[in-house]
């Protein structure tokens, strides 16, 4: 499993934003004592290192940490990026400019409902496909991570189908995530299976059997299965832990420390 490395995602600091918002230094101390190799950030946890890339990669340095994936969250509802979107997009693909190797992974909000959802699933893969087109003429690869909220226009098989089928393969992957797919309704080991060709980038989630986000271990997801499927399919890019649980938000110190602890003695890193 060598060619596997876990980094940890700062969602679970996230879901307390405003205790956290302007603190991704302690986070990534936190990640670095924990063990994880390497951080996901999504862009409005940069705080002050929003506009300093440097700053950035010294205090990863200082932990011993790869800036694995830069997470880009946009709304992406027209048929084509608005002026906010395309501009947020070029100054995240330039500031990745400092972080060779680094994948940027794209993600769309959810909405509050589902309605003309055609519409909108054909308006975000447009939007994805034309970030992850100036993206890679910089050499930057990209990763589209679809989520599982209501209003989400890509949480369901039939969902994924119609994403998967609309994406660029050339440019943009698919970044599975055990937690959003099976609270999607859909089979964990089965769709990593289905879709592993088109998989560049993977987050670790557990949830419960009714539902409800939970630490790594303490829900049904068959994590050992999966990180063995992937092995032996040679999978070898990143794998981010990124926690939602009740749990992770009221002490995300520490359950990125529980999940690195289940990480070392069950997935036999």
């Amino acid at each position: 499993m060598n060619k596997m490395r876990f980094g940890c995602q700062t969602y679970s600091w996230q879901m307390s934003y405003e205790a956290y918002k302007n603190k991704l230094g302690h986070i990534i101390d936190v990640i670095g004592r924990s063990g994880y190799e390497g951080v996901e950030a999504e862009t409005c946890m940069l705080g002050e290192y929003y506009n300093s890339g440097d700053m950035l990669a010294d205090g990863l340095a200082q932990n011993g940490l790869s800036l694995g994936a830069l997470c880009l969250v946009l709304p992406w509802r027209d048929t084509e990026e608005n002026k906010f979107e395309k501009a947020e997009a070029e100054k995240i693909i330039g500031y990745l400019g400092r972080f060779p190797g680094t994948l940027l992974s794209l993600c769309q909000y959810p909405g509050d409902n589902r309605d003309s959802l055609r519409e909108r699933q054909r308006n975000a893969i447009r939007c994805v496909n034309a970030v992850a087109a100036r993206a890679s003429a910089r050499g930057i690869t990209c990763t589209f991570h679809p989520n599982s909220p209501a209003g989400s226009v890509f949480r369901s098989a039939e969902d994924y189908k119609i994403m998967l089928d609309g994406l660029d393969r050339s440019l943009c992957g698919f970044a599975a995530d055990t937690g959003h797919i099976a609270k999607g309704g859909m089979d964990v080991e089965q769709t990593f299976k289905t879709y592993r060709e088109f998989i560049n980038h993977v987050h670790y989630k557990d949830m419960a059997a009714d539902g409800r986000w939970a630490l790594m271990g303490n829900g049904v997801i068959d994590f050992v299965k999966v990180t063995a499927d992937l092995a032996s399919s040679d999978y070898d890019g990143w794998i981010m832990v990124e926690d939602e649980s009740p749990a992770s938000e009221q002490n995300p110190d520490a359950s990125a420390l529980h999940n690195m602890e289940y990480v070392k003695n069950k997935l036999s890193i």
